[in-house]
């Protein structure tokens, strides 16, 4: 029986594993862990196919430690107590690790019973869930362990263990053929996996599976054959991503534009594509960008549908994007918050904005008071309405004014009461508020 293709290209090697650089790019915290070869309990936490288990394996092979795993969904204390009882055995002089997948499915009592056999370092337990592990795992299994969050897999990253899976694909099955794939092809797989990457190899071994050689002998995988193994009808994705661009473009701006049925609309085109990653990003920035302070609860509404979406996967995460997209439609606008930032940064480029003043450098530290930094500070709790005048901004730019009260309910109503507050000193832009 042939192994999966997912299997045969499993990375063994960190700098093989795609995406999951803020784990495992150079200097990063769970890079350093394993490069160090000190390795803690660790909780892997996140979707499936993001390669949770390929760096468990990875983790074992540099250690020298022989990797039992297990599956919390049939598993038992006993399967571990059997494991256990190969500790100090010539079999396992340095320890065990244990890959427990799925650990959200054991219950208190079985999650209880692993410290006995966590506590004394014998086994390394690396445990992994698609569940939020601080609302499913045992507080003590928790507090003895690090949790490491993978996130979903870019389509660009989907694509070069793609393009791994073509040159295996090839050597297996057509040596000396002349193998052919379209670059859209691999798009469309890439973007409808969903972020996972084992989906994504399932597609291109299916898609492989089901080409046949022409009467030279040549093999080409098309689009067509593409969507038929990802059972998707493709929206364009051309070599340059115009069309997938042009499409996020499209959301946004009804979004923007107040528009809740087309903004549904071009939703619907990114879930049929499988592009979960790029939607819940953009989401995410208009939320801010375009919603901002006209209604702030937005972001934290916005940033709990997103990580549902990313945790039901597709269907299911249809429905808690689409309750984002709607709340965002329908919501009051307002980018002050991009507008300031974007013009504070535009003086950065121009020209040099001059040194903070003294009274606000930091003075908690011995030899501050000769710098005469923080003297003449101004705590402004210690004032009525806890504000008192006080420039803030280098000399160079004293009078600038980067934020702009927009104009709804909720940035009017700062607006006025600031104004009170703050009387002559307060400040806004000509012509704005």
């Amino acid at each position: 029986m042939r192994t999966p293709l997912a299997d045969r290209i499993r990375p063994r090697t960190l700098d093989e594993v795609v995406g999951q650089k803020h784990l495992l790019g150079e200097d990063k915290l769970l890079r350093r862990i394993i490069e160090n070869n000190e390795i803690p309990n660790m909780i892997f936490y996140g979707p499936s196919g993001t390669g949770k288990t390929t760096v468990a394996n990875i983790i074992a092979e540099r250690a020298g430690r022989t990797l039992h795993r297990l599956n919390a969904t049939t598993a038992s204390v006993a399967d571990i107590r059997q494991i256990a009882s190969s500790l100090d055995s010539l079999l396992a002089p340095e320890g065990v690790m244990l890959y427990l997948d799925e650990i959200q499915h054991f219950n208190k009592k079985q999650q209880q019973s692993l410290l006995e056999f966590i506590e004394n370092g014998k086994i390394t337990l690396i445990a992994s869930t698609t569940e939020n592990p601080y609302f499913y795992i045992y507080n003590a299994v928790l507090s003895r362990s690090i949790v490491f969050e993978f996130k979903q897999i870019e389509p660009e990253e989907i694509k070069k263990a793609l393009e791994r899976g073509v040159k295996i694909m090839t050597e297996e099955l057509y040596r000396g053929c002349n193998v052919e794939v379209e670059d859209d092809a691999l798009l469309h797989i890439a973007h409808t996996a969903g972020g996972d990457v084992r989906k994504a190899l399932n597609a291109l071994e299916a898609s492989f599976f089901s080409a046949r050689p022409d009467g030279d002998g040549n093999i080409k995988l098309t689009l067509e054959m593409a969507e038929q193994a990802t059972q998707k009808k493709a929206m364009r994705y051309d070599r340059d991503g115009d069309s997938h661009y042009d499409v996020l473009s499209a959301f946004q701006k009804s979004i923007r534009g107040s528009d809740p049925d087309a903004a549904v609309h071009y939703l619907a085109r990114l879930v049929a594509a499988g592009d979960l990653p790029s939607i819940c990003r953009r989401l995410l920035v208009i939320a801010s960008e375009d919603i901002g302070l006209a209604y702030p609860q937005a972001a934290s509404i916005v940033k709990a549908c997103v990580d549902s979406a990313q945790q039901l996967g597709f269907p299911e995460a249809r429905i808690p994007l689409a309750q984002a997209v709607i709340l965002l439609a329908t919501a009051p606008k307002s980018n002050s918050a991009i507008c300031a930032i974007d013009e504070a940064l535009a003086d950065l480029e121009k020209s040099d904005p001059g040194d903070i003043p003294a009274y606000l450098k930091d003075s908690h530290y011995s030899g501050s008071v000769k710098l005469g930094h923080g003297l003449e500070y101004k705590y402004p709790h210690s004032y009525p309405d806890h504000y008192t005048p006080q420039q803030y901004l280098p000399d160079k730019l004293a009078d600038k004014v980067y934020y702009c009260f927009g104009k709804n309910k909720t940035e009017l109503a700062a607006r006025e009461y600031w104004k009170h507050i703050k009387g002559n000193d307060f400040k806004e832009k000509k012509g704005d508020g």
